[in-house]
C-alpha cells in the first residue's frame, strides 16, 4: 500500500515506522481497515460480529513484533475498535500500537484492547497517541485489559505526544501468582487539554508484582486528573509513583491509592507535583541556552 505523505509522517510519530513494514501488521485508516498481513508465528483475524480484530501470538513466537497503527484524517468521524491479544504460554513479542489523528473537524479513535497473556510469556507493549491539524475536539479514549497467567511479563509504555484535546486512560489489570506488570506513561498537555488516567491492578496471585510510573506535564490552561488503584489479594508487591510539572495556568489532580486484603501484601505509593525549580533553569543558561531551551530541555530530560 502506498502512503500519503501525512500518513507516513504520522506513523513515524506513533509507531517509529516510514513504511509499512513486513511481517505481522493491521494497518486501519478512517474506520477501515487496509492491511491485515499474519506471519507463521503471529496470526491476526478480522472480528466477524463487531470492528476491531483477533491476534493470536503462537508459543513458538519468540522476539517478534506486530504493528498495528491506526490514522484518522476523517472529520467527524469517531473511529472505535475491539482488540484482543492471545498470548499463548512461553511466547515472547513486542506489540507497537498508536493512533495518529489529523483533521481539520473534531475525529477521534476509542481502542479497546484485551491481552490474555499465558504462562510465562513475555509481552511488551508501546502505544503512542498523537493529533495534529488545524481542527479541535479530538478525541483518544484507549481501555487497555490485561489478564495475566502464572510466571507471565508485561511490560506497557504509553505515550501521549500532544495535540489530544481529550483523552480518558483506562487500564485494568489482574495478575496471577508470579505475574509481573511494569507500566510507564508519559503524558504532555497543553492549551485546553483534558487528560484523564485511571489504572486498577489486582494482585491476586502469590508473588505477583505491579509498578507504575506516571510522569506528566501541564501547561497553559491544561487539565490532568490522575487516578491509580493497586489491589493486594495474596503476598506481593505493588507500587505506583506519579510526578508531574506544572506549567503557567494548568492543573494536575493526582489521587493515587493502594488496597491491602492480605495481611503479606506489601504496598506503596508516592505522588509529587511542582513547577521546574529555578536554580535547574539558571544552571543550564549559563551553559548558553536561552530560558525557553533550558526549560524544554528539563522537560525532555524528564519525560525520557
Amino acid at each position: 500500500m502506498k502512503l500519503d505523505n501525512i500518513s507516513k509522517q504520522l506513523l513515524e510519530k506513533i509507531a517509529g515506522l516510514h513504511e509499512i513494514p513486513a511481517g505481522a501488521v493491521s494497518f486501519r485508516k478512517d474506520g477501515k481497515s487496509q492491511i491485515v498481513r499474519s506471519t507463521a508465528n503471529i496470526e491476526i483475524f478480522p472480528k466477524k460480529d463487531k470492528p476491531g480484530i483477533d491476534i493470536i501470538i503462537h508459543s513458538s513466537c519468540k522476539n517478534e513484533a506486530c504493528h498495528i497503527p491506526v490514522i484518522v484524517d476523517e472529520n467527524g468521524l469517531f473511529d472505535l475498535v475491539y482488540n484482543d491479544f492471545y498470548i499463548e504460554e512461553g511466547a515472547q513479542v513486542t506489540i507497537v500500537a498508536g493512533c495518529g489523528v489529523h483533521s481539520t473537524d473534531e475525529s477521534g479513535h476509542d481502542g479497546i484492547h484485551t491481552f490474555h497473556i499465558g504462562k510465562n510469556a513475555v509481552v511488551s507493549y508501546i502505544e503512542n497517541h498523537l493529533a495534529t491539524g488545524s481542527g479541535k475536539n479530538k478525541v483518544m479514549n484507549p481501555t487497555t485489559i490485561i489478564k495475566m497467567d502464572e510466571g507471565s511479563q508485561m511490560t506497557m509504555t504509553t505515550t501521549q505526544i500532544g495535540g489530544v484535546d481529550y483523552s480518558n486512560r483506562i487500564t485494568k489489570a489482574t495478575l496471577k501468582k508470579d505475574a509481573v506488570l511494569n507500566i510507564n506513561e508519559k503524558i504532555m498537555t497543553a492549551g485546553f487539554n483534558v487528560a484523564k488516567t485511571d489504572f486498577k491492578v489486582v494482585l491476586q496471585g502469590e508473588n505477583s508484582k505491579c509498578d507504575i510510573v506516571s510522569r506528566s506535564v501541564a501547561r497553559d490552561e491544561s487539565e490532568q486528573y490522575f487516578k491509580s488503584n493497586i489491589v493486594g489479594k495474596n503476598s506481593c508487591f505493588g507500587h505506583v509513583e506519579c510526578d508531574g510539572i506544572l506549567l503557567n495556568d494548568a492543573r494536575i489532580d493526582s489521587i493515587p491509592r493502594v488496597s491491602a486484603l492480605n495481611n503479606q501484601a506489601s504496598l506503596s505509593h508516592e505522588a509529587a507535583i511542582g513547577k521546574i525549580a529555578k536554580e535547574q533553569i539558571v544552571k543550564l543558561m549559563t551553559l548558553g541556552l536561552s530560558k525557553e531551551e533550558a526549560e524544554r530541555k528539563i522537560i525532555e530530560g524528564f519525560l525520557k
